[in-house]
């Protein structure tokens, strides 16, 4: 055949047939409009529905929970306790040397990141809490005996992880639990029950400026009063319980803010007053009016300030701080009609300060950790140091407390709790345990019916203490049948000696 001929007939062909098979597509294909498509308008796709779930905000959620609280007595109703000096009063009886497992652990539960401290009353614990799958303060209300929620209030709020979340401690009483959340919005809520009875938003309605790394304050119970301090306008505040009405206010000319420091009372002359740590200096209010009193600019941080006042009694107030303030010593004067401070002694950060936690005022000596490492010390009210403990014994930020004469120190990295004499005579450690994993074991601790309370940044756990009979007694102890006037005097190493021995033969 020839060539020429082929390339011709080839392309024809191959055209008759694509021609023919579009022919019988068209013949079968079924009739219908044919529309063309155009480019949607931007307009007409934002105004189109979306069909997606809108997550609504949680403005007050009660969870009743199956706990029930213990049969107890005892209470440690707010932050360092009943009366702010974070000693547990009443008779405790703890044994000075603790068994080989050490104290009984009755209950430990996972809480949201934080360093929020446990208040204890009527046999339930109340905690404000994170959850932040949910992004909801919790503040919950748990057994004393088991750890088991009995309710918990929640509500929505955004936090962003910063050196833990919560972190402050909620004030109780028999009827009213008043609580301050990471970003300053109170509650108070029925103690019994978690129904709300009020609530009000620092930030939206008084200009609060919420601290570096949140709220630290913790609330103040008052006779029938919450006192707060917004550190706005006002910059204190008494609101009754029942009601949430606004019972006084003190102006803040100044624009005086909110630390991470709690409000102290303290009573000078008869009067009573409360005294605060602001951005800008501190201030002592009237607890019958809120008028300011006196005011001292002479001590303020920088950074943060989050030790809260100590009053010494006697018109004295010790201050103390982190981030190289060190401590000072305030002493009221009145003069006329006013009320003056004058400097009774200041120490520099390297002999004594307060990173974290307030100093305990105890027997007319101050105890508490000396910053940077957290060194246990003692100080008389002349500012004379009397001891440290040595580097070895460092407790970094933990928390302490001191019951029956002994300070309970938790490291706050190794999660070892420590049992300490409190005497000014020398560093004496009695026992020690490791009752938690540790990491950032800053929490404040809580203390009633021989239940100690503690925390790390997520884990809670409450110890059930040693203690002895009630026939021993702390301070001089007898055995059955002796006369206690006739019992010899004896130094408290001496005296702590014996009891370690007597408390041995009764376990």
């Amino acid at each position: 055949m020839d060539i020429k001929y082929l390339r011709i007939s080839l392309p024809v062909s191959a055209a008759l047939l694509g021609v023919l098979v579009i022919a019988i597509w068209l013949a079968l294909a079924p009739a219908g409009d044919v529309r063309m498509r155009v480019p949607v308008e931007p307009e007409a796709v934002a105004s189109r529905p979306v069909e997606l779930p809108v997550q609504q905000p949680n403005e007050g959620t009660l969870i009743a929970g199956p706990g029930k609280p213990a049969d107890v007595e005892g209470s440690w109703p707010q932050f360092r306790g009943a009366d702010r000096s974070n000693i547990c009063r009443g008779v405790n009886r703890l044994v000075p040397s603790w068994p080989e497992d050490g104290p009984r652990v009755l209950w430990k539960l996972e809480v949201g990141e934080g360093h929020a401290g446990a208040a204890i009353h009527r046999g339930r614990v109340y905690l404000v809490d994170y959850d932040r799958d949910k992004q909801e303060d919790a503040i919950r209300c748990l057994s004393l005996a088991d750890g088991v929620e009995i309710w918990r209030y929640t509500y929505s709020v955004r936090i962003k992880r910063n050196h833990g979340m919560s972190r402050t401690v909620p004030a109780v009483n028999d009827d009213y639990l008043v609580a301050i959340g990471p970003k300053c919005h109170v509650h108070c809520l029925n103690a019994e029950t978690g129904q709300l009875v009020w609530k009000m938003d620092m930030v939206e309605q008084f200009g609060t400026v919420v601290p570096p790394w949140y709220t630290g304050q913790c609330p103040l119970i008052d006779g029938g009063n919450a006192i707060l301090a917004p550190g706005g306008d006002p910059l204190m505040m008494a609101v009754e319980l029942s009601s949430g009405r606004t019972v006084w206010k003190t102006p803040n000319p100044g624009g005086w803010g909110m630390t991470h420091s709690s409000i102290t009372p303290v009573d000078f002359e008869g009067e009573r007053q409360f005294v605060y740590c602001t951005t800008k200096g501190v201030i002592g209010v009237s607890a019958q009016d809120g008028k300011s009193m006196w005011t001292n600019t002479d001590w303020k941080i920088a950074i943060a300030t989050a030790a809260s006042p100590v009053d010494v009694g006697h018109g004295r107030i010790f201050l103390s701080g982190g981030y190289n303030s060190g401590c000072v010593m305030l002493r009221l004067t009145r003069q006329g009609s006013r009320i003056e401070t004058q400097e009774v002694f200041r120490l520099n950060h390297t002999f004594f300060g307060a990173d974290q936690h307030t100093p305990i005022l105890y027997e007319a000596h101050i105890y508490g950790l000396v910053p940077p490492k957290g060194q246990l010390a003692c100080l008389d009210l002349q500012g004379n140091r009397l001891w440290t403990s040595t580097a070895a014994n460092a407790f970094g930020l933990g928390p302490f407390l001191l019951a029956d004469g002994l300070l309970l120190v938790l490291n706050d990295q190794s999660g070892t709790l420590h049992l300490v004499e409190a005497a000014p005579t020398a560093y004496r450690e009695l026992s020690r345990d490791k009752v938690l994993e540790g990491h950032d074991a800053f929490g404040p601790m809580a203390m009633a019916s021989g239940r100690l309370i503690l925390r790390d940044l997520t884990t809670m756990v409450c110890l059930k203490l040693p203690q002895r009979p009630a026939a021993l007694s702390r301070q001089g102890s007898s055995l059955p049948g002796q006369v206690a006037a006739a019992r010899p005097v004896c130094s408290p190493a001496v005296r702590t000696a014996l009891l370690d021995t007597l408390a041995g033969s009764l376990r």
